[in-house]
């Protein structure tokens, strides 16, 4: 040993430990075995806080039941409270894709609380005869019980940042369907022109599109409130008091405000990672959603001269190293490729619960990662889409007023009046010589000019009207 490590021993033999880390020896194995994404669990700030959550929650609920001493207790709450608060993350050193269903995490997080409280009783680090990462902080619980219910709590709090994200983004687009509100265009089906609507209708659909999402997340949440805290190691309680898992989870919604509940049947719920594919499931939705939002924002903005160029997406940045004056849909752009790594994460979360095994599912490292990515990256999404696009949308109405007067798709409103034969007709000969439909009724006398001019009023054209007599 050097005066700057201390000696931590394990069941595979002793590793000096830098002095200084809050962290210890299990998880300094961790960090050494599992080199994989780079991205330790620190990086994932409600992780930890879930995590100091649920042992201070326990260290509560095993005084309660007279199973750890006031000092022990009152020294690991105050240094969960302090991980609670931000301190001390970046001693939470290991991947966040690992082996051992989580054992890892856990223990990372037994080791910095322990000794943190050491340090609190007046103790050295490393010191674990008078507070141990397993004894006490780790009392009445296993990695199959603690992991799961962090990850739940930490889905749940991203999930309704994720919620608010949308929120906001749903907003910016119903105040543009306000301000395109009587700006008429022609609404197109595979690409090809069909009927006249407003824009304001278009960017609506948009509104009310993310609104449905919003719905759907907030239900999926719920089903992280359910928690097997209490199962231990595979659901049947070993080690734990009787009264353990509800005076645990009383004390776990005391602290985090979330309305946690105890899984019905602890030995299902400890294998059982349905509730993750469920709202991994939503989140594809979001993804989904949103990209093809983008895809639509990309077109409408296209050109300027060669595309449909309806609307004009703020201009962010230069769009080329080559060809001046080119300004790409960058915004757009970056959505649709979070879209793709969440629709990507789906995958991955699917075949890990899959993967699972009688009475535990190891893979819960990746589903957790997986999750993670895709919330904080839809929420990061929604804003720069929000704030660098949406909320700098204008309309190009002389562009749409001539697209309108000159489409063909107009004709569809005349289908009542002049019937489909005479319609089909009209349409045909205005895509053959280029001529407007307007003209060519008035030219065959299908209808009378103030009758035809009430027919193509905007109000009648974008929404169900009775018969213009």
């Amino acid at each position: 040993m050097t005066t700057n490590t201390r000696l931590e021993h394990d069941l595979l033999g002793g590793r000096a430990v830098p002095a200084d880390a809050y962290w210890g020896i299990h998880t300094l194995r961790a960090v050494e075995n599992f080199p994989i994404s780079g991205r330790p669990v620190g990086e994932i700030p409600e992780l930890v806080r879930a995590l100091a959550a649920i042992k201070q929650a326990a260290a509560l609920a095993n005084t309660d039941l007279d199973l750890l001493p006031l000092d022990s207790r009152d020294a690991i709450i105050a240094a969960c409270e302090e991980i609670r608060a931000g301190a001390l993350h970046d001693q939470f050193i290991v991947d966040q894709i690992q082996g051992g269903a989580g054992t890892s995490t856990n223990m990372n997080a037994n080791e910095v609380i322990a000794n943190r409280a050491l340090e609190l009783l007046g103790h050295a680090r490393g010191d674990y005869r008078h507070l141990h990462p397993n004894e006490h902080v780790n009392m009445s619980q296993s990695t199959n019980d603690v992991y799961p219910t962090a990850l739940r709590l930490a889905t749940w709090r991203g999930l309704q940042q994720l919620i608010a994200a949308l929120a906001a983004l749903r907003l910016a687009f119903a105040a543009k369907a306000g301000e395109f509100g009587s700006i008429l265009k022609m609404g197109r089906t595979q690409l090809q022109e069909a009927v006249p609507m407003t824009l304001g209708q278009e960017f609506n659909a948009f509104a009310i599109t993310i609104g449905e999402d919003e719905a759907r997340l907030a239900e999926a949440a719920q089903l992280m409130c359910e928690i097997n805290l209490g199962a231990t190691a595979i659901g049947t309680g070993i080690t734990a008091h009787p009264d353990y898992a509800e005076r645990v989870r009383a004390r776990l919604a005391e602290i985090t405000t979330i309305p946690v509940v105890t899984a019905f049947d602890l030995v299902e719920a400890t294998q059982d990672t349905g509730a993750f594919v469920q709202v991994s499931g939503v989140l594809k939705r979001v993804a989904v959603k949103l990209s093809k939002i983008c895809n639509d924002l990309r077109l409408l903005s296209s050109g300027p001269r060669a595309g449909f160029n309806e609307i004009n997406l703020p201009a962010r940045q230069a769009g080329s190293s080559i060809m001046p004056g080119k300004v790409n849909p960058v915004i757009p752009e970056v959505v649709n490729q979070v879209a793709f790594e969440v629709i990507g994460n789906d995958v991955t979360i699917s075949m890990a619960a899959e993967g699972g095994q009688l009475q535990l599912n190891a893979f819960e490292p990746v589903i957790a990662y997986s999750a993670f990515r895709s919330i904080s990256h839809l929420i990061a999404a929604c804003d720069t889409l929000r704030m660098n696009c949406v909320q700098g949308i204008t309309a190009n109405h002389d562009v749409l007023r001539e697209t309108v007067r000159n489409s063909i798709g107009i004709v569809t409103a005349l289908n009542p009046y002049i019937g489909y034969a005479a319609a089909t007709e009209v349409a045909t000969e205005a895509h053959l010589t280029g001529r407007g439909v307007y003209d060519l009724v008035l030219e065959k006398g299908l209808l009378p000019k103030d009758r035809l001019d009430a027919i193509l009023r905007p109000e009648n054209l974008t929404r169900p009207q009775p018969f213009v007599a």
